[in-house]
């Protein structure tokens, strides 16, 4: 009895000995989530964005391999993480911790062009557009939207009022900061949505205290300003970004015409513009024409002599370790992203300040696509173009469907700097 009794307690210690070995093996085998970025793994580019916002927002913490496949993402494991990669379709792997950990070991090697950036807390976003929907369409909130990161839409009034403060991320709508009304007036100026958005801001800018579209704007812009040198971060495509800066050189200087204000623009302006207030651009010459599509020669829509066919630009290769800001913002699983055209496509080089970085370029053609820069304590980021999967996008045309496009690599560098306020702050070496 008593050897039979012996004999039962071994067995009943060996089972639970497997038992733990076999529980411990699990949560050791499976402690992470590799959601991989490179182009033959990864079914969905965009929606991999959204499922690591969504992680930091629940609480989590997240690693960003820079130029580790793609600028793959690492993610503690859990249930509901998996489940959310399954429900938005996502590709992801299941790694154990010295998986993890060899990886991580890859990545930190002086040898490799890698580094890995710690994300802490999911940014709180804004959108500057006008409420009523324009008849085009917004590829910054199309992108948002698909890949369900949340972001409030604000304007003028939010702006004025100091409603900023309270976000850490700030893209601004293919907005006229000018008050030139987006330079429609040549084509559009008897169409019915033109009058009613010339309307609509002549009344807004009289509500809120302005004699001129062009003041209330200019006041906007400013404030925006004060933003990005206070630590915010702002992202603006297509027209926002040359008016922007056009507004600021332009304070004080009437450079607006008859059409669009009541009265004609001062004689001789342009000697007047002072390109100290700009954030990125310097020496342009501005579009005097009223009918004329353009703002001024910043912008290389008309200068360009790319066929269709070879319509690319480069992004740029940075040390991952030594100025992980620009890395982050170029990560991609392509060197080469598909053109497009804008209002305002690309930018010419020789108007592009030289403290600014080109980070995607058509050497060939003398543009910058995509440029990041600093101001102040914050940061901004220009990308030329209105929607990287519609080449040549028209007022009227229908918006694109994103589940047609879930890996495109042009709207990839726009979740890039969504993403990018989320990683922990970290001294730039460069």
């Amino acid at each position: 009895m008593k050897l039979n009794f012996s004999s039962k307690c071994r067995k009943v210690n060996t089972t639970i000995l497997v038992v733990f070995t076999f529980l411990f093996s699990i949560q050791s085998f499976a402690s992470f989530i590799l959601i991989p970025m490179d182009a033959e793994i990864q079914k969905n580019h965009l929606k991999a964005y959204g499922i690591t916002y969504w992680f930091l927002q629940n609480g989590g913490s997240a690693k960003w391999l820079l130029n580790y496949r793609g600028g793959s993402f690492l993610l503690e494991d859990n249930d509901a993480t998996r489940n959310e990669c399954k429900i938005r379709g996502v590709t992801y792997n299941v790694i154990s911790d010295s998986e993890a950990a060899s990886i991580l070991a890859e990545i930190a090697s002086p040898s490799k062009n890698m580094e890995a950036v710690t994300l802490e807390k999911a940014p709180k976003i804004a959108v500057y557009s006008p409420k009523g929907k324009l008849p085009w369409d917004d590829a910054v909130t199309m992108v948002l939207s698909y890949a369900e990161i949340p972001y409030d839409v604000i304007y003028d009034e939010e702006v004025l009022d100091d409603k900023l403060l309270v976000y850490e991320w700030l893209h601004l709508h293919h907005e006229d900061f000018t008050g030139q009304y987006g330079k429609f007036y040549g084509n559009y100026r008897a169409a019915p949505w033109y009058i009613e958005q010339k309307k609509d801001a002549e009344a807004l800018a009289t509500k809120l205290g302005y004699n001129k579209v062009s003041q209330e704007k200019l006041a906007v812009a400013k404030k925006i300003r004060d933003y990005v040198i206070g630590g915010g971060f702002m992202f603006a495509m297509c027209s926002a970004t040359d008016s922007f800066d056009i507004a600021l050189s332009a304070e004080g200087v009437d450079i607006t015409e008859v059409m669009f204000d009541g009265d004609p623009s001062e004689a001789n302006y342009q000697s007047k513009i002072d390109f100290r207030k700009t954030f990125a651009f310097k020496n342009f010459i501005l579009s005097r024409n009223p009918t004329e599509y353009e703002f001024s020669s910043i912008d290389m829509t008309r200068k360009r002599k790319i066929p269709r066919t070879s319509d690319y630009f480069s992004l740029m290769d940075y040390s991952a370790k030594w100025d992980p800001i620009p890395t982050m913002l170029c990560q991609n699983h392509t060197v080469l992203v598909k053109g497009f055209m804008g209002q305002t496509t690309s930018f010419d080089r020789s108007t592009v300040k030289s403290n600014i970085l080109v980070m995607g370029e058509h050497k060939s053609n003398g543009e910058a696509r995509y440029i990041h820069g600093t101001k102040g304590k914050g940061m901004f980021t220009f990308y030329g173009g209105h929607d990287p999967e519609d080449y040549q996008h028209r007022v009227g045309d229908p918006k694109t469907e994103l589940d047609l496009h879930p890996n495109s690599p042009g709207y990839r560098l726009i979740l890039n700097n969504v993403l990018f306020p989320a990683a922990k702050k970290k001294h730039q070496k460069t």
